[in-house]
């Protein structure tokens, strides 16, 4: 009876101490510091950021004339001076206008002729300039054609600004995600409150200025076809615009 209540008592003991030495170490486990290797947060890449942009890189003349027949839409907005074509030539001297963000020009062909000086500041005039023969389908009554620099010919090689200048695809389609109300401001080249750089650039044109280098957080004065616009970004949203006194 003796020996069978040592026994009892002895395994009570180990039980207890089983449980203590098990609550000990649960209490370690949940109190130590924690060294486990974190997952690094999950970059947001913005939805503007994932659209694809075709690009063509054309190289000779034919690429450019292989537009014919086809739409693209200006995404160099504000920059490029496009003139009358008479007699299949560039008329260099009065421009007809200045080509829009997001405007669709249904290209006709592609010429090469010597351009004067005045009508090289965005596009080089190498030994030849070449030009882009378009017409403007959404200018209701608007049947001629126009003539707008997309690159030049220097010493036999051709360097062409298309990929950089335009859109192969319908941007209403590559941004539609903008919805509805911000590219209603931008086929009317208007800035409302909301909207990011981007779109701000595509209605009012890429010609500004900045003093600060802070994508989306900064004052940016769009030169706006000669109506300078202040705009104001916090987060890359539009806070505050009003027009500006200069460019």
């Amino acid at each position: 009876m003796e020996n069978g209540a040592k026994a009892a008592i002895g395994a009570t003991v180990v039980l207890v101490l089983a449980v203590g030495i098990r609550v000990g170490l649960i209490y370690r486990e949940r109190n130590a510091p924690d060294n486990s290797v974190k997952a690094p947060a999950r970059e947001v890449i913005p939805e503007d950021d994932l659209v694809f942009l075709k690009k063509k890189r054309p190289d000779t003349l034919k690429d450019i004339k292989d537009l014919a027949g086809t739409t693209v839409w200006v995404s160099a907005g504000g920059q490029l001076e496009y003139y009358p074509l008479v007699g299949h030539a560039a008329q260099y001297g009065k421009a007809a206008g200045t080509l829009l963000g997001a405007e669709p020009l249904v290209v006709k062909d592609a010429i090469e002729q010597v351009a004067p000086k005045a009508a090289t500041f965005r596009i080089p005039g190498g030994d030849k300039q070449v030009v882009m023969v378009f017409t403007r389908p959404d200018v209701a009554g608007d049947a001629k054609e126009y003539a707008v620099p997309v690159g030049y010919r220097q010493a036999g090689q051709y360097t062409f600004y298309t990929d950089e200048i335009l859109f192969y695809d319908d941007p209403h389609e590559l941004y539609k995600h903008w919805g509805p109300e911000i590219w209603t401001a931008v086929d009317s080249h208007q800035v409302i409150l909301g909207m990011n750089e981007r779109q701000v650039e595509l209605a009012l044109g890429q010609v500004s200025k900045s003093t600060s280098n802070d994508y989306g957080n900064r004052m940016v004065v769009f030169a706006n076809l000669g109506k300078p616009m202040a705009v104001t970004f916090v987060k890359n949203k539009v806070t505050a615009f009003r027009a500006d006194q200069g460019y």
